[in-house]
Parts: structure tokens; sequence; C-alpha cells
């Protein structure tokens, strides 16, 4: 996989599954090729999120995947129930894009979709691809994707799509190591994202903590955004267009990626948010802004506002501070 970082969300397409299907036996065949595709990606310490709804798309035209996996033998219907009803995971616990995004395919709205989620995800930073069920009339990649913005404009995006076990083993391949630790994440963000500066113990609050991958591409995408926004400032401390775009995008709305502590907490818990100086012995930083994971809820705090002739300094990544 192209794009040189050391992780790729992927997708089940949930459009893939129209009840297109004509049986069950049919349906069987082709759960068994995404079966195949999940533990493909398995092997290379990947997983394959699904919607939480996915189970009650339609296999058939009159039945839906969760009463067509009923016709599966036993042990193929647990593996695939299990995964799509309990277990998942889930890419709609952390997803990115809300009902409100328009995103389009061929005049087709792909909002609410796995496809518009990896549209959105691909735009902002995050490198999600998709997995679909064959057949269907996703057997083509890339997909191109639109994003309309609130302001006319339009951003577009190609996704990527793997619809046979030999090309997502092919692509898996050649991508890079996959952050399997928080020892890992830290050396793989403090060598990416040189615009950063990251405190000497600011993954340290991870340790202890069971590693969660999730979590881990989250705090990614964070840092990313954060490295993007420290580039689009000038010296005088201007938004370049881009940043202009990156803080109206992350930092402003109930949904933001990125908010400040409300004056409650920063009253009440005004020593958890103020740290040792990464630069200047003896000096401390007050850091109220952080950007959110949900599960865990970990918090990422770093020091605000961004300025062009300072380092934006990240100084805690860990558990939420502010837990009352």
């Amino acid at each position: 996989m192209q794009g040189g970082w050391d992780r790729v969300d992927l997708l089940i397409n949930d459009l893939s599954l129209s009840g297109q299907f004509s049986d069950v036996a049919s349906f069987r065949e082709a759960v068994a090729r995404v079966m195949a595709m999940r533990e493909t990606a398995g092997r290379f310490g990947r997983e394959v999120h699904c919607h939480r709804n996915v189970a009650n798309a339609k296999a058939t035209h009159a039945l839906t995947v969760l009463e067509a996996a009923q016709g599966l033998v036993q042990a193929e219907r647990r593996a695939l129930l299990s995964w799509l009803t309990r277990f998942g995971p889930f890419w709609d616990d952390v997803r990115a894009h809300s009902a409100d995004d328009y995103l389009e395919w061929q005049a087709r709205i792909v909002t609410d979709s796995a496809v518009g989620e990896a549209a959105f995800g691909g735009l902002h930073g995050a490198d999600r691809r998709l997995v679909s069920f064959t057949p269907s009339d996703w057997e083509f990649s890339p997909i191109p994707v639109n994003w309309w913005r609130d302001d006319g404009s339009i951003d577009g995006i190609k996704v990527m799509n793997f619809f046979s076990v030999s090309e997502l083993e092919a692509a898996l391949s050649v991508a890079a190591k996959v952050v399997n630790s928080w020892g890992r994440l830290a050396s793989a963000a403090t060598t990416r994202f040189q615009r950063l500066r990251f405190a000497d113990d600011a993954f340290s609050p991870l340790q202890g903590h069971p590693f969660v991958s999730g979590a881990a591409n989250r705090v990614i995408e964070l840092l990313d955004t954060l490295d993007k926004l420290r580039a689009a400032v000038d010296v005088n401390g201007k938004w370049t267009v881009n940043g202009e775009r990156l803080y109206k995008d992350h930092f402003v709305g109930g949904k933001s990626w990125f908010s400040d502590s409300s004056d409650s907490e920063k009253n009440e818990f005004s020593g958890a948010l103020t740290f040792r100086h990464p630069d200047f012995d003896g000096q401390s930083l007050f850091c109220s802004w952080h950007g959110k994971i949900k599960w865990p809820q970990f918090r990422v705090h770093f020091s605000w506002p961004v300025a062009g002739d300072q380092p934006l300094y990240v100084v805690y990544i860990g558990p939420k501070l502010t837990k009352r």
C-alpha cells in the first residue's frame, strides 16, 4: 500500500450488499470470500471494520444478512455473526464524518456508508480502504468520491477497494509495519511528526494500559492534523488557507476533534492540566486544549495557540485528565 504510513483501516463496504444474491448458497460463497480477506488482513496484523447495522443489509431479495446467515453451517454462522453483531470492530464507534457531510459517488449520496467514511477519513489524513462483497456493483478500484463543503467547494479523493484475496494480500505484503504497541506508537509518531515538539514523557501515561489499535490509530490522526496545522501558520501567526480550513474542520463545533476544556474544568483540574515545560527547566505550560479519543477515553494535550515563532508542544497522551 502506498502512502508511507504504517497502518491502514479496512472497512466492509456495506453498499456492496444490496440483495443481489439469488439464494443462500450464492450468499454463502460471497461470505467465504470476505471471511478469507478478513483472515488475510489478520495475518498482517490488521482488522476489517464493519458498521453495526450491516447485519440488517439485504443479502437476497427477501432476506437480510442476519436472516440469510441462518442458512449457513454452524461454524460459518457463528464466525460471521460474532464479527458483524458482537465483536466488530465497528467503524461507526469512531466515525469521522457526520450525517451532515455531503459525500457522493457519481451523483449517488454515500454519506453514512463505509464508502463515505473511507473517503472522508482519507481527505483528513486517515488511510481508509474498502473490502467489498462479490459479485456486486462495486468490483472496481479506486472509487472516486466527492465531498461537498459548506462553502460550495468540492474535494475529491479516490478510495482503494479490494474484492479479492490475492489483491488484498499483495497490497498488505508491501505495507509498512503495523503500530502494535504504545512504544512503537511513540517511536513512529516522534519520527514522523517533525513539526511537533514532544515532551519526553508525553507517551508515558499510556504505559500500563492495554494496547488498543483503534486508539493508536486515532492518536496518529490527531497528531497528523496538529502537524499539518503547525505547518499552516506563518511567522506572524497568521493562518494559511489550509490552516483556516483545518481549524474550521477540526476545532469548531460540537463534534470537533479538538477543543478547549471548560472553565469549570480548568479551575478544578488546573494542576492536572499544567505540565513541565519541555524546553525550559523550572517553567510550565498550561495545556487545556486537547484532541479526543472516544474509546478508551484518552486525550492528547498540546500547547495553544499555535504560534509561528514557537513550537507546538505535545505534552500528554493518555487517559482523560478531567474525569469527575
